[in-house]
């Protein structure tokens, strides 16, 4: 565990979804890559992949495919049906219910900031029973895709918090630029896809390795 600065007491939590609270990076990658291949095309590397988590999925495909701007329709629904049918396993990661659990007891609001859209993420809100927990969410499908702060700057209007009071959660760069870019501070997480040096690249004030960091970090 990392800490760059005194962590102060927030009033809104914000977390990205994919390989921050669902163990869901391996699947991502495998739905690509299947996808790519049903067209006959070359699939990206996964360290390709898993640098594009956290864009929007039109985004994504622009940004791994760049030559192939008349398959993307293709490549965003081969995408949607090899996620549909795809058996790899996404558990929510260790303590993620009883650390949210516990924020919330302290009076703390949570919200959800996904390069998801939206009916993927509604649909694993009820999976993963964590629907209750959060106050409100964006989604790739209600806001600018990250790394604008868009989704932030939407979640800050409706739950009436200043940016100051508030923290960005995420396994990515991608998430770490976003709060950046509103002047969030921002806690890196290192059970996805980017490791604790690269998440420091973007100033976090923390970096954890797990929930159970996550709660001493924000609460002390």
């Amino acid at each position: 565990m990392i800490k760059a600065a005194p962590i102060k007491k927030y009033k809104l939590v914000i977390f990205d979804w994919d390989g921050t609270v669902m163990d869901s990076v391996g699947k991502i990658v495998n739905c690509i890559r299947q996808s790519a291949l049903s067209l006959n095309l070359t699939p990206p590397s996964d360290d390709a992949i898993k640098n594009i988590i956290g864009l929007s999925l039109e985004r994504a495909i622009d940004v791994l495919f760049p030559e192939q701007v008349k398959h993307q329709k293709a490549l965003i629904a081969g995408y949607k049906h090899q996620y549909s049918v795809d058996m790899t396993p996404t558990p929510v990661f260790d303590d993620v219910a009883s650390v949210l659990s516990v924020l919330q007891e302290q009076g703390i609001m949570l919200a959800v900031a996904t390069g998801k859209g939206r009916d993927g993420l509604e649909r694993l809100l009820d999976q993963s029973q964590l629907r209750q927990f959060f106050s409100a969410t964006r989604t790739s499908d209600d806001a600018l895709s990250k790394p604008s702060p868009d989704m932030l700057y939407q979640l800050l209007q409706e739950i009436g918090v200043s940016a100051d009071d508030a923290v960005m959660i995420g396994d990515t760069k991608i998430d770490m630029a976003m709060g950046k870019a509103a002047n969030m501070d921002r806690i890196g997480v290192t059970m996805g896809v980017h490791n604790a040096q690269q998440l420091s690249e973007l100033t976090p004030v923390a970096t954890v390795d797990n929930y159970q960091q996550l709660q001493q970090v924000l609460l002390g």
